[in-house]
């Protein structure tokens, strides 16, 4: 039997706002286990929570990136579950009355633009972080475990989508979109290494042409894009299986494993009636006004969609558009191009070289030595002749290792072309004199030498001369 995939995402992304979402605790990663916490965030008796204005405001702006419809009176619930990391047993969230509601978003897969609904997004407190040890790293194999509440009540959005994807490729996609708008509005860092952006996936599969969905599969421990993309394509394997067998598909929860390349059986998945909503009690409703609300749509910035468009009409094809967005590094290419960059060499640097070095050296792109018109320099250097191609990627590893402008790296380090046609005809002269015997080769019709000759050039130049200017020179006098 042919199926139908079903794919929503439901996903997770921390603010950064200096402070949690209900207290005054500082939200800094990688602190000492348990020291930013206090009575609110470790659920003591008689300690009352007052909510984060800023974390709103934000919700509300990826609410108005996403085109949904921002309510203008929004309660928080309390969600009622019992685990270690939740100090209270319940986590204050949000339920039928949430931020932001009835949103899209638009992803191309590669076959074509698309619209993926948004359900809603809303505004919770995230939870503390457990450590199993021994066995998998799971909890139903280890001998221990430890529980770090720093994370406790850092604000947390959620963000769910409709059930409008059907491969793996296309969840990828809109992964990948979300985090693109997410870091445009400087609301979250999202990085899935650290969980400030994470991501769970419902996968059903139903016979082609059924109106009803199939059973829900909810997916989790999936910190990467590509973890995401392999482990949906395993479960529509695992899934077809079961149900080309005449088995049923149980609603559940089933973890990624990474090493292994599957999915394993986790609990039951749960209701939302599992939870027991009630409206929150130490709270007051949320009432937004038309005024605030014109003030956070004139504060959305220029959203990744209408950045990549503006790329194609500066020169950029489509995929280095799309590939520059991705990157997060818009922001030096827009200050290149502004100081008198060509817009395609300066993509190309930027997603090339530049990249590969934030990669090699595990950094931010705010580590970099190197603004928009440094960058505008080098290439300009490179259009003039200044600089060939192999010297460029020297001046650029000088300039990122913080030893000033490009030219200044490139006359420090003795890597400026000879510009001087002079000198490059009187090196010339002297390699052609020196080689005869290739030089009549050459007139004879074995062109090929010339590129042996403008070597020989090189070598005597010490790498300064403009290989394309020495080409040229060998051809007329060798008669090429």
């Amino acid at each position: 039997m042919t199926y139908e995939v079903v794919i929503g995402i439901e996903t997770h992304v921390e603010l950064l706002t200096r402070s949690k979402m209900f207290c005054g605790c500082p939200t800094e990663f990688g602190s000492e286990p348990n020291t930013n916490v206090c009575p609110v965030c470790l659920g003591l008796p008689g300690a009352l929570p007052v909510p984060n204005e800023r974390a709103i405001e934000w919700t509300m702006s990826l609410g108005l990136a996403l085109d949904c419809a921002i309510a203008g009176h929004s309660i928080f619930h309390r969600k009622n579950y019992f685990y270690a990391d939740l100090p209270k047993n319940y986590q204050i969230s949000q339920f039928d009355l949430p931020l932001c509601v009835g949103g899209h978003l638009d992803i191309d897969a590669g076959a074509g633009v698309r619209r993926v609904g948004i359900t809603r997004v809303h505004l919770e407190e995230d939870t503390g972080k457990s450590t199993h040890l021994g066995g998998s790293g799971r909890i139903h194999d280890a001998r221990g475990a430890l529980i770090d509440f720093n994370r406790s009540g850092i604000p947390l959005m959620e963000v769910v989508s409709e059930p409008d994807m059907h491969t793996p490729e296309e969840a990828r996609a809109y992964a990948q979109e979300l985090r693109a708008i997410v870091l445009a509005l400087g609301v979250s860092d999202a990085r899935l290494e650290e969980g400030s952006f994470r991501f769970d996936a419902n996968i059903s599969l139903r016979p082609v042409g059924a109106a009803t969905l199939g059973s829900k599969v909810e997916v989790k421990n999936m910190n990467s894009l590509r973890s995401l993309q392999r482990a949906l394509a395993f479960e529509i394997d695992r899934q077809t299986l079961v149900l080309d067998r005449g088995d049923r598909i149980p609603q559940e929860t089933r973890h990624w494993d990474e090493a292994a390349g599957r999915t394993e059986s986790g609990r039951s998945k749960e209701e939302s009636s599992d939870y027991r909503y009630f409206a929150e009690p130490d709270l007051v409703p949320l009432s937004v006004g038309p005024e605030k609300l014109a003030l956070l749509q004139a504060a959305v910035p220029e959203l990744p969609a209408a950045r990549r468009a503006r790329y194609v009409v500066s020169g950029l094809d489509e995929a280095a558009a799309r590939t520059l967005v991705v990157s997060g590094l818009t922001g030096l290419f827009d200050e290149a191009v502004i100081a008198g960059a060509d817009p395609r060499l300066a993509a190309n640097w930027l997603t090339g070289e530049i990249t590969a070095h934030l990669n090699r050296a595990g950094v931010d792109q705010a580590a970099l030595p190197l603004d928009g018109g440094q960058l505008a320099e080098l290439v300009a250097m490179i259009e003039g002749g200044e600089l060939s191609a192999t010297a460029a990627k020297d001046v650029l590893a000088g300039v990122l290792g913080g030893e000033g402008s490009p030219r200044t790296v490139a006359e420090a380090r003795d890597l400026l072309q000879i510009t001087d046609t002079g000198a490059l005809e009187s090196a010339v002269d002297e390699v052609i004199a020196a080689h005869p015997d290739e030089v009549a080769r050459i007139r004879g019709g074995e062109a090929r030498l010339v590129g042996f000759l403008v070597g020989r050039v090189m070598k005597a130049t010490g790498g300064k001369a403009d290989p394309t200017a020495v080409d040229g020179m060998i051809r007329e006098r060798a008669g090429a």
